[in-house]
């Protein structure tokens, strides 16, 4: 006899309440796995872009015309850094690109315009090399007293703590999900057999297993937790194709966060979710079904 063929369990509206609450928690995994995807590439982008770089900062002097003093204060802080062994490229940083630099956080009118602002000077690390930032810095400050040089280290530092919390916190909500799935996996099978317990008694009588009659419960919640997750991971990853969508379009939910689509690669990730939930609904299934068969025969 074909325990996968016996109907145990058969399908009854009983059963909507829980697939709806495995749906839902699937939703919930695939959007805190999508988002810990997105955080972590993000992390990835920011470090790689802010990593063999160093930018100079010239403040403008408070008396006196502030153009000409930059001027020459930039060209001898190019100087320096142009003869510092390590760095490849020295781009200073144009007033119209500094302005645009600060239009999200100032906007872009009128007294903007003619604000007094520093001088950016980027300046790129030869791959591989190893600059002196203590004698660079000390060199600056001798030529360029109002030169301040940022090799971006607090900022990495702050952007893979900041990435690290959003990760954990991502595989913290997952495991949440999976106990809360477990324990309703556990409810309803318990429920099942109470509610069949005649057929499972008179399986037992004509000396059916216990792994023979856990298997039929195993497949009925297995397929049910699969499909029922499929549909919520499904929902998540069109939330996320649609997110990506309007970025395509020019739209920009939240300024100064990164993009919250996922690339091609980065979706498949999501099939793990309905995966896990169906593994957790057959483990959970059958040490429930096993144990409770210990005790009553």
């Amino acid at each position: 006899m074909n325990p996968e063929r016996l109907p145990i369990l058969p399908r009854d509206s009983a059963a909507g309440p829980l697939d709806l609450m495995i749906a839902v928690m699937a939703f919930l995994a695939a959007l805190a796995l999508g988002a810990s995807l997105v955080a972590d590439r993000a992390a990835q982008s920011w470090r790689s872009g802010l990593a063999g770089q160093l930018t100079v900062q010239i403040l403008p002097p408070f008396t006196g015309p502030a153009e000409p003093t930059l001027e020459k204060d930039s060209q001898r802080a190019i100087a320096v850094l142009r003869q510092t062994p390590g760095i490849a490229v020295v781009t200073p940083v144009s007033r119209e690109a500094a302005l645009k630099l600060v239009e999200p956080w100032l906007g872009a009118d009128a007294i903007v315009a003619d604000l007094p602002l520093p001088r950016l000077i980027d300046a790129k690390i030869q791959p591989g090399a190893d600059v002196d930032v203590p004698a660079l810095r000390k060199n600056l400050k001798a030529a360029v007293p109002e030169a301040t040089l940022d090799d971006h280290s607090q900022w990495i530092d702050r952007l893979k703590g900041l990435a690290n919390a959003v990760i954990l916190s991502g595989y913290g909500i997952l495991l949440l999900i999976a106990v809360a799935t477990a324990s309703a996996v556990t409810f309803a099978t318990r429920a099942g057999l109470q509610a069949h317990h005649e057929i499972v008694e008179l399986l037992h009588q004509m000396g059916a297993h216990p792994g023979f009659i856990s298997r039929a419960f195993e497949r009925h919640y297995f397929l049910s937790a699969l499909a029922a997750s499929a549909v919520g991971a499904g929902i998540a990853a069109a939330i996320f194709i649609g997110a990506g969508g309007l970025e395509m379009a020019g739209y920009e939910a939240v300024p100064f966060l990164p993009p919250m689509s996922l690339k091609p690669l980065e979706a498949l990730w999501l099939i793990a979710v309905p995966a896990g939930s169906g593994l957790i609904a057959w483990v959970t299934t059958r040490m429930s079904v096993m144990a409770a068969l210990r005790k009553i025969y």
